[in-house]
């Protein structure tokens, strides 16, 4: 890494001595020891505002620790004071700043303004928290308002004031520039021969540790800056110093998105995949079951349908859970040879979870054909097939798709850190979330699902530990290890790519268990559940007997749960399950409360059914009682007896194939000598129950029929 000093001239005139004008010339330095994304954001903002930048200096390692312990910092202090050596000019006024976790706001013109306004020879930002030693409170000066403890990550003043401050610097690479400073400025002879104050109210200087109830984005005139409604103040320097970072600022200042504009980076340095001559990159898909998950199935469904080419994908699977190893080996039986490779570690292996996590980046990371590792837990419910393609198109070293859960303001991303390093709610979160701001956002948290190129885990995050911490789960211990290596983490919402799924009451002792995920994930299961062209009954006129669409295929299993449970009624006139015990025309069935079903059961009738009899029964509310599933076969009970339903109409559903499962069935009603052939296989019949439609079960003669009963307004 080459370590790099940042000269940025601004010649500003100010003052008059004795009728002459005075040249102000500004020099802003700043120290990198590499090329993060943070480094490049600085100097995007640095360029919006017209800064000329020389570069200095180079050939050493950065040993200056982190702001994570108290210790570091010193190397700084030395480059500083072997800098100012070569300046000579006494009205030459230093900006010193860091540069990955800052951003200008504003240009050197109002800087040198506050500057001047201060009164001061040297202007230090200013910390609400006191760092690194808090036995020092008690010496820092007070201050009539705003806050009273130095901050050492930007200050600004005369070069011969600064030279005269940093001239007794013997300190070590590893010591404290933040100490050495703070006991300058609690030095009360220091203090007044140098000429030091705090930007006590953040005119100049925004640091966020322990200020980020205090900064809000001020959008004016097609640009963007922080202001600090604390103290009605626009800072010139934003610097997101401790864990906090830069948060969600900048993703804006200065004009990396504007109402005026939307999103102005989005497009940039991209990797079109369209048209590509070449192969198209090598992928590691990672997928992650570890817990017992609704719609496993479907989850593989979607990964097939992936628009990337399968021969440049190589699949890592861990699955944890027994439950779903049917749904893992079933998918890798019918398409594992239509992949480049797959690794397949499963729960007789007895890996951990974080192991796993490592496994699969070594897969990406020592394949050279590599070159993206694509993240996926079981839970998140891809929808958009080109979700692949534009996250390589988007060229970033990490990138997710925002993935919300339905009704609900969640998503899969933080929009800011609060000062204790966990979850804080950004500003402007809402309106990303509902889609009013699209774009690329910068964020400190990701899960579920994530992008990232496998040069950045060859380099940057080779760690073995990234999921590792004492205190955090494995992934905020890898967000906070990734934001520490200065690798940005984006989230992308500018397309709509599909939702995570609700895991926490999810049970397997069903036969069908995603049959019950009504409540708990309504959307995908009436993804799942529901015919697509249900909603075309709603538009179509009726008569008094209706046949429609009801429900797919994967509905009609429930006969098997039915099978499953196995305990079908007698189809005696004595039935103690229902009011009275005794049932004047008796079915082979099941009750829906007899497999735990009607709840469910109820809430169908309700959201798909009653939509359908209010609109032919206009006014009349609907109420259900009885729901059951009947068994015709030729040897048990091939048909049912004239007679008339105890409800006000009936609805039955065909749970299998006419023709294919069985011969015969169907309905016949007497008093107008009409026949309605057994509907197909998730169609519905809805027909009035009393005093007009007489009717009949007609005969199955070959195999079994199976259908749902439901009786309305009894």
């Amino acid at each position: 890494h080459t370590l790099v000093f940042f000269f940025f001239f601004f010649f500003f005139f100010v003052k008059f001595f004795f009728g002459v004008l005075v040249t102000i010339y500004l020099l802003v330095l700043t120290v990198a020891s590499q090329e993060t994304d943070g480094f490049r954001r600085f100097l995007r903002s640095a360029k919006h505002f017209n800064y000329t930048i020389k570069v200095l200096g180079g050939g050493e390692t950065w040993e200056g620790g982190d702001y994570m312990s108290p210790p570091g910092g010193g190397q700084k202090v030395r480059l500083l004071k072997s800098a100012l050596e070569d300046i000579q000019e006494e009205n030459k006024v230093i900006l010193f700043v860091d540069s990955y976790d800052v951003i200008f706001s504003s240009g050197p013109k109002e800087l040198l303004k506050k500057f001047q306004q201060a009164k001061h020879r040297v202007v230090f930002s200013a910390e609400t928290l006191i760092w690194p030693d808090r036995h020092l409170e008690d010496k820092h000066p007070h201050v009539r308002e705003g806050k009273r403890f130095l901050g050492a990550g930007g200050f600004i003043g005369y070069a011969p004031n600064l030279k005269k401050m940093v001239s007794d610097w013997s300190g070590a690479d590893s010591d404290s520039d933040q100490l050495y400073f703070t006991k300058i400025y609690i030095n009360p002879e220091k203090r007044k021969s140098i000429n030091i104050t705090l930007d006590s109210k953040c005119r100049l200087f925004q640091n966020l540790h322990g200020a980020l109830d205090e900064v809000v984005l001020k959008f004016e005139d097609g640009r963007v800056r922080a202001r600090n409604v604390l103290y009605d103040t626009l800072p010139v320097i934003i610097h997101g110093n401790g864990p906090t970072k830069i948060n969600y600022l900048g993703n804006y200042i200065p004009n990396l998105w504007t109402f005026e504009t939307g999103c102005t980076i989005c497009n940039e340095n991209l990797r079109p995949l369209s048209g590509l001559q070449s192969e198209y990159p090598g992928v590691v898909i990672g997928i992650f079951i570890q817990q017992p998950t609704p719609f496993v199935t479907v989850f593989f469904e979607r990964l097939l349908n992936l628009k990337y080419p399968k021969n440049r994908i190589q699949l890592f699977i861990y699955n944890q859970e027994s439950h779903h190893e049917p749904h893992v080996r079933t998918f890798l039986e019918y398409h594992e040879s239509e992949y480049q490779g797959v690794k397949l570690i499963g729960p007789e292996e007895d890996i951990d979870p974080v192991t796993s996590r490592n496994i699969g980046f070594d897969m990406c990371r020592d394949n050279i054909d590599c070159e993206y590792f694509f993240s996926i837990d079981v839970d998140v419910v891809l929808k958009n097939e080109d979700t692949l393609r534009i996250l390589i198109e988007l060229n970033k070293p990490f990138i997710a798709p925002m993935m919300t859960k339905p009704g609900r303001l969640w998503t899969n991303f933080w929009g800011a850190l609060s000062a204790d390093g966990y979850y804080a709610r950004s500003e402007d979160y809402v309106d990303i979330v509902q889609g009013h701001r699209v774009g690329l956002w910068n964020v400190p948290y990701v899960s579920h699902i994530f992008l990232i190129k496998a040069d950045a885990l060859r380099t940057d995050l080779k760690d073995p530990d990234l999921f590792e911490s004492a205190t955090l789960d494995p992934d905020m211990a890898f967000c906070s290890k990734v934001r520490n290596k200065g690798v940005f983490m984006f989230v992308t919402n500018m397309h709509t790519y599909g939702r995570v799924l609700s895991t926490e009451n999810y049970q397997t002792n069903h036969l069908h268990n995603d049959l019950w995920q009504m409540f708990e994930n309504p959307v995908e299961w009436e993804e799942r559940y529901i015919h697509e062209n249900y909603s075309k009954v709603l538009k179509d006129a009726f008569i008094e007997t209706v046949n429609f669409y009801s429900v797919t295929k994967h509905f009609t299993c429930l006969y098997l749960s039915m099978e499953h449970f196995g305990q079908w009624s007698g189809g005696g006139n004595v039935d103690n399950r229902i009011q009275g015990g005794y049932e004047n025309v008796p079915t082979i069935d099941i009750h829906m409360n007899q497999i735990g079903y009607e709840k469910e059961w109820h809430k169908f009738l309700l959201d798909y059914v009653a939509p359908v009899t209010e609109q032919m029964y206009p006014g009349y509310y609907t109420r259900f009682d009885l729901a059951f599933v009947v068994r015709y076969k030729p040897d048990e009970q091939p048909a049912l007896r004239p007679h008339h339903d105890a409800s006000t109409f009936t609805i039955n559903i065909a749970l299998n194939q006419v023709g294919i499962d069985y011969q015969g069935g169907g309905c016949r009603f007497l008093r107008y000598n009409c026949s309605i052939k057994a509907p197909r296989r998730g169609w519905a019949l809805m027909h009035p129950g009393r005093l007009t439609h007489y009717h009949e079960g007609l005969p199955t003669v070959e195999g079994v029929r199976y259908i749902v009963v439901s009786f309305v307004d009894p």
